[in-house]
């Protein structure tokens, strides 16, 4: 089984014999219901990070998401993350496949009450299969790049962005729990950001919303076809 985390723009159009799984964990609910579901013919477990009341990212139950994944048979977990560039010369509308992340701040862990310290890294081997599926699927895309985890649920000062832009490419707010809890719990896990705004100060323009979000909308058939060559390559 492998595990798909959407963002608040990404739904796969292509999903089919979608069914509701509904999962306890020790951890509470998950953000949403999963849908076990078809993806270009290949059995996936989907869940909508946001779920339906689109939760902000400094609320999502992540150790009951993750968990959840796991008693679903996951094996493998591919988390689709919206993220803004730090680089003038990584424009929004792009597709990135980082090979690091960086999250200086609190990390959330499933150890509560032991130290476990895991070397935290993304999974080579199914990153490396995106970056094969995204060439395969002819989208342009860039190969690697470190993603930056901030807190939220507001954007990123220019001072902020302006110190962090010295250490990462991308930053977003959810990637470095998903891999780090992924890690912990023995499941792989790799990302495909979808590069959907400036950070502030980067240009000059203003940051909007409602262009963030016409951006990922933009970029969800270019992630979906990467998608549907990574589970091709993983059958």
């Amino acid at each position: 089984m492998i595990g798909i985390i959407g963002g608040a723009n990404f739904m796969p159009a292509g999903l089919e014999k979608a069914e509701q799984a509904k999962v306890e964990t020790r951890y509470g609910e998950p953000s949403d219901v999963f849908l076990l579901a078809s993806l270009g013919g290949k059995e996936i477990a989907f869940l909508p990070r946001h779920g339906a009341q689109r939760m902000p990212p400094h609320r999502i139950n992540y150790r009951a998401n993750i968990s959840a994944l796991k008693i679903l048979g996951a094996s493998r977990v591919i988390g689709i993350n919206s993220a803004g560039s730090l680089k003038k010369e990584i424009p929004p509308g792009s597709v990135l496949i980082p090979h690091d992340y960086l999250c200086p701040w609190q990390t959330l862990t499933i150890h509560e009450d032991r130290a476990v310290h895991i070397t935290p890294a993304l999974n080579a081997e199914l990153r490396a299969i995106l970056v094969q599926a995204a060439a395969a699927a002819a989208i342009k895309f860039r190969d690697g790049g470190i993603y930056i985890q901030t807190m939220g649920p507001r954007l990123e000062t220019k001072a902020e962005v302006a110190m962090i832009a010295h250490f990462g490419d991308v930053v977003g707010m959810t990637m470095a729990h998903e891999a780090t809890l992924c890690q912990e719990l023995g499941l792989a896990y790799a990302s495909i950001c979808s590069v959907d705004n400036y950070a502030h100060g980067i240009v000059d323009e203003p940051l909007r919303e409602e262009e963030i979000a016409r951006k990922a909308r933009e970029n969800a058939a270019h992630i979906e076809k990467v998608l549907i060559r990574a589970l091709e390559i993983l059958a």
